[in-house]
């Protein structure tokens, strides 16, 4: 099989693309709040209030190529690229049905205790965790069999989970008992309760990987929650606005960003420090929070005024407000074609917001075991990175280190000069980026297929 490179060039400027209306006769899907994105298929999954579906969008086209029948209410979908599977939480069936991501055909159908709310995918064990409302329990579904392999004892209403995989633990924000519970992630155990230093209603959760901190967004206590990933201790109580809703990692800059639904703005918080650095100034009612990895960028879905405020990650500044449908719920990233995906909850549609000019994506093609002309290539599980990266545009005598990203921005390992095994790596979506390289200029996106 021919492997795969992209030259990525980005120009200035976000713009609605399109609005693809989830309502007619290939879709069927209305109340949409839920998004997933498929990095091995380059597919967006839409889950909805109503409709008994999720539809799968194409990344490339924005056409809508299937109709995956589910229960009456998803309420939360992930993606697990290990097994290139997507997982829907049904809230009102109590299961979790789990989608073949290359065929979207449903594969399985998980019995979960009542009330599934909120998902997250674990790539160290290649565990999916539900969080069960009513239940309050959190359901552990094996990746590779899809059976349930341990139900693990939460505390009142289970509402977010995130998954810290320096340490391999997941954690769980008990809305009605303020405190989260801390899951190791090898053994399905409960580790710890933190109690003291969480407010009324944690509500959203966030890892940073770079320090090594989980995020705890207090609804009703207008406050972050920082908790070591190491020792799950409280390092910090950070004030937020009213009404702290959602909360993003942005990578590039080291900076947590919280959306603040009352107050209408986003609290920007220090990664190392813990300091609060900005409010940003956004539309009614912020709702959802989404992370360009590629441009340093944070999006705001903002519910009350329909429309996306696009933040500069670099000086936390307000970009542009882009009119969206009515209600926005969430969002998410394609890095494939530099695009934001935008669940509109009331509206039943979903806005895609282009972060460049469409042209802005080159794929170049070689054939298996060839060097790509354009400097990467990865062949099965080995990366080649060339020593001469003459001809790239922005390259000098000297070449600085490239370092493998992942879709989130995340750095997963430096690259050196010739081939660089990536066999332990998870299947997907992965970037190049040069140190020093200025916002995506200079670019290269890779497809891993172990």
């Amino acid at each position: 099989m021919a492997s795969l490179a992209f030259l990525v060039v980005i120009a200035s400027g976000q713009w609605l693309e399109t609005t693809i209306d989830l309502r007619d006769s290939t879709g069927g899907l209305a109340n949409p709040r839920c998004l997933t994105y498929n990095s091995l298929e380059n597919t967006i999954y839409v889950g909805g209030e109503s409709g008994g579906c999720v539809v799968v969008i194409d990344g490339a086209t924005n056409e809508k190529v299937a109709r995956i029948p589910t229960g009456p209410k998803v309420f939360a979908l992930c993606y697990n690229p290990q097994e290139n599977k997507v997982y829907a939480a049904d809230y009102l069936a109590d299961s979790v049905i789990i989608v073949d991501g290359a065929s979207n055909r449903v594969v399985a159908n998980v019995a979960t205790d009542n009330g599934p709310y909120a998902l997250c995918y674990n790539p160290v064990s290649n565990k999916v965790y539900c969080a069960n409302l009513v239940g309050r329990t959190v359901t552990v579904i094996d990746g590779a069999t899809n059976r349930v392999v341990a139900s693990v004892q939460a505390n009142d209403n289970p509402w977010a989970l995130c998954c810290n995989t320096r340490d391999n633990k997941v954690y769980a924000a008990n809305l009605e008992s303020d405190d989260v519970t801390v899951i190791d992630g090898a053994t399905d155990s409960v580790l710890a309760s933190v109690c003291t230093g969480v407010g009324a209603h944690p509500w959203a959760l966030c890892y940073n990987p770079q320090d090594n901190k989980v995020y705890c967004a207090n609804h009703e206590a207008a406050s972050v929650t920082v908790i070591d990933g190491a020792g799950d201790s409280v390092l910090a109580v950070v004030e937020a606005g009213d009404f702290p809703q959602a909360l993003c990692y942005a990578s590039r800059h080291d900076g947590v960003y919280c959306a603040n639904k009352y107050s209408d703005d986003v609290t920007v918080v220090d990664g190392t420090t813990n300091a609060v650095v900005a409010t940003v100034t956004v539309g009614d009612a912020p709702w959802a929070l989404g992370y360009d990895s590629l441009n340093a960028k944070v999006y705001c879905a903002n519910y009350q005024s329909a429309d996306v405020t696009v933040i500069d990650g670099a000086a936390n500044v307000v970009i542009c407000t882009i009119d969206v449908g009515a209600c926005p719920f969430d969002l998410c990233f394609n890095p494939a074609q530099n695009r934001m995906y935008v669940a509109n909850n009331v509206s039943s549609t979903v806005s895609v917001i282009r972060d460049s000019v469409p042209s802005a994506v080159k794929e170049v093609r070689s054939d298996e075991g060839g060097v790509m002309s354009d400097g990467a290539s990865v062949v099965r599980a080995v990366l080649f990175w060339p020593r001469d990266m003459t001809g790239l545009p922005g390259n000098s005598a000297r070449v600085p280190r490239p370092a493998l990203l992942d879709a989130t921005g995340r750095r997963v390992m430096c690259l050196h000069p010739g081939p660089n095994d990536v066999s332990r790596l998870a299947a997907g979506v992965y970037f190049i980026m040069r140190e020093g390289a200025p916002n995506a200029a200079n670019v290269h996106k890779v497809v891993i297929q172990n």
